[in-house]
């Protein structure tokens, strides 16, 4: 049986938010890693994930196709290839996508993303049976609401905005906040800032990007995780036993840290870190008290590999 797939993105999530964040639900899921980035924004970290490619270990001294080569092997453990069923990776050439190779071995393949950067217009929404930009852009809760599961397998790819700036919540009026639009925002903006080269940013001095002043908009990062965590738990109850999930963020964020603010078009090692945890639903210890055995096989294939 192969298992159902569920990669949850947190956009912008900083580590150490995650890890200050109280996540119950999540830390049920496995241990959290530090891990990084492939890029500093969001729609290169996601075309990365896409390619079966989750955040990386940063690790000194190993040859770069090492490092792939072990992070791919787990897929077979994600998968469930591990309890007889054969898959050949050569399979993911020529176009090394995740969801048109889970499509091939029977997998439906769906996506929900938060970020309009991600929107279905886009390349990233090809090879999934389908793809949809929400209508608001922090609203995990009616993305769970969406998801569904049956005998056939699922692939449920979803990018979850509540973490992004401005860091609200459902209903949460974040009116006080500037508007800072991304780069969806900025092209469908630029031919009026080309008509008005000086405006600036309403309600936002650029000059003073300090870490104490900022420090209120991390913490309301570390809040939206922790609201987030209980609609994981609740995916969690939902999701049947054989479900691998997947739960990280596609970069960090900047909070005042070297004179900047945000993230995209800067180098600085917080926009690049980020956290990763990933696992079996931790339902399905209790759906076999004795102790399954796909479980163990993937324990003993994370050990093997280094991980564990």
């Amino acid at each position: 049986m192969l298992n159902n797939i569920v990669w949850l993105v947190f956009d912008s999530a900083r580590y150490d938010a995650f890890v200050a964040a109280r996540t119950p639900s999540i830390d049920r899921i496995g241990p959290t890693a530090r891990r990084f980035s492939y890029a500093s924004w969001t729609a290169p970290s996601h075309y990365a994930f896409l390619m079966g490619l989750p955040p990386h270990a940063n690790e000194p001294r190993v040859l770069a196709a090492d490092a792939h080569r072990r992070e791919l092997a787990l897929w077979q453990c994600r998968i469930g290839d591990e309890l007889g069923r054969a898959v050949s990776f050569a399979d993911f050439v020529p176009s090394l996508s995740l969801p048109a190779f889970l499509r091939a071995l029977g997998y439906r393949a769906e996506a929900y993303v938060s970020l309009p950067v991600l929107n279905p217009h886009t390349l990233i929404a090809q090879h999934f049976d389908k793809f949809e930009l929400m209508p608001v852009y922090n609203d995990l809760a009616a993305i769970v609401g969406r998801l569904s599961f049956s005998e056939q397998p699922s692939f449920y790819f979803v990018n979850i905005g509540e973490t992004h700036y401005p860091y609200a919540l459902p209903n949460e009026n974040a009116e006080d906040l500037p508007r800072i639009p991304g780069v969806h925002g900025v092209w469908r903006g630029l031919d009026d800032f080309l008509r008005h080269p000086g405006a600036a940013i309403e309600g936002f001095d650029s000059g003073r990007f300090d870490i104490e002043r900022l420090r209120p908009l991390w913490q309301k990062q570390v809040g939206c995780i922790e609201y987030l965590d209980g609609v994981v738990g609740d995916l969690i109850a939902k999701a049947p036993p054989n479900t691998w999930f997947i739960v990280t963020a596609d970069h960090g964020e900047l909070f005042g840290e070297g004179g900047y603010f945000g993230h995209g078009p800067f180098i600085h090692p917080k926009v690049f870190e980020v956290f990763f945890v990933e696992g079996l639903n931790p339902g399905a210890a209790k759906a076999d008290a004795s102790g399954s055995t796909e479980q163990s096989i993937i324990m003993a294939r994370l050990k093997q590999l280094g991980y564990i």
